[in-house]
């Protein structure tokens, strides 16, 4: 019975310590991503001569730079995604070296909180942006908003690359926040259960 209860508790670590690499690499590769995205946006410029009129048959040149600053809606995406790579970080080093500074459960509770919050984060930036370069590739008749992704192509083309990378790093996060909340539970039920042994 004691070689028994002994060999189901290895198991028990074997899965914990199976469960906590696999979220390690999660977050890892999540890093990658929203840190890729960041970068990517980050650098995103792109300065090109332009005709922007004719007076009789002169035409009028005008140096022109797209920036990622010059659009709200990318500053928002680059400050999420930053914010989403600190945190993959930080919960990268708190799943490998937490538990030793774990006070009576609170990591458990607070990295599901935590991850939410970063999700809601990157998936505001990343609509936003991808509202935005939307616009800019099609442009919109009815508002009278010319596009600009025929004269920008190098700076729309990186921008995509940017919410590509964002929305994988989006998908992981929700897939993390998902076996944070499961982690959360089964710590829960063992604490109750060992509460309620005598």
């Amino acid at each position: 019975m004691a070689s028994a209860e002994g060999a189901d508790g290895s198991k028990k670590v074997e899965v914990k310590k199976a469960n906590e690499w696999h979220m390690a690499i999660l977050r890892a590769v999540t890093f990658l991503a929203t840190a890729s995205a960041t970068i990517v946006m980050g650098l995103n410029k792109q300065t090109k001569t332009l005709v922007v009129a004719t007076i009789g048959s002169t035409p009028v040149q005008a140096t022109l730079t797209a920036k990622f600053q010059h659009t709200p809606a990318f500053v928002f995406f680059v400050a999420a995604n930053a914010m989403a790579s600190l945190h993959s970080l930080l919960m990268l080093a708190v799943e490998c070296f937490g538990g030793k500074f774990d006070l009576k459960g609170l990591r458990f509770v607070m990295i599901p909180i935590l991850d939410m919050m970063t999700v809601a984060l990157v998936s505001g930036g990343a609509s936003a942006a991808i509202f935005m370069g939307q616009l800019g590739k099609n442009g919109n008749k009815h508002a009278r908003w010319n596009k600009t992704c025929d004269k920008f192509h190098t700076f729309c083309d990186h921008g995509q690359g940017a919410f590509i990378a964002s929305s994988a790093g989006l998908v992981l996060l929700i897939i993390i926040t998902i076996m944070s909340i499961l982690k959360l539970r089964n710590y829960s039920s063992s604490f109750i259960i060992h509460s309620a042994v005598p």
